[in-house]
């Protein structure tokens, strides 16, 4: 198992080649932000059921994820949690805006679009912080994103009242 340095502004990173799940099987290139663009674009097809397989040794096995609703600890929480939200959704498509990195920090701008069972597909805008560890596993992710705004916003009788609502009480 081998790992090659690298460097990035003026921190020092080993970066960890070698699957750590499966050793000996896989290598695992550096996370760029060109290949960020690829793995997440791949991980969520045009066909409408994500696969996170790829993308899931670049998780390091304490991974932290958060978002609004939620906190997780572990890889097996988080790939139970990523399963979850693949069988609730009938067709789930996210759209890579932009991708920037900047030492061990890599951000992403995107819309990810829900469908439902009978109800209309659902966009929610969004970018998520990804903290890369010392091995270059990514050990932190939190992702940003108005939920109740854009779903809301997508409700016919309810989006009317919730936007007076907003101007109301928050100007």
């Amino acid at each position: 198992m081998g790992a090659s340095p690298a460097r990035r502004g003026d921190v020092h990173y080993s970066w960890a080649m070698e699957d750590p799940n499966n050793p000996g099987l896989a290598t695992l290139q550096p996370l760029t932000a060109d290949l960020i663009r690829v793995l997440w674009s791949k991980t969520y097809n045009r066909e409408g059921k994500p696969d996170w397989s790829h993308i899931f040794p670049y998780y390091h096995d304490q991974i932290v994820f958060e978002d609004s609703i939620q906190r997780i600890e572990g890889i097996a929480d988080f790939k139970a949690m990523c399963n979850r939200l693949t069988h609730r959704c009938e067709q789930l498509n996210m759209d890579i805006h932009a991708v920037v990195m900047e030492s061990n920090i890599a951000f992403l701008q995107w819309t990810m679009t829900m469908r439902f069972n009978k109800y209309p597909s659902t966009p929610v805008f969004g970018c998520t912080r990804l903290t890369l560890g010392e091995d270059g596993r990514i050990v932190h992710q939190r992702d940003y994103f108005d939920l109740w705004g854009d779903i809301f916003n997508g409700i016919p009788y309810f989006r009317k009242s919730y936007r007076k609502f907003l101007r109301k009480h928050f100007g």
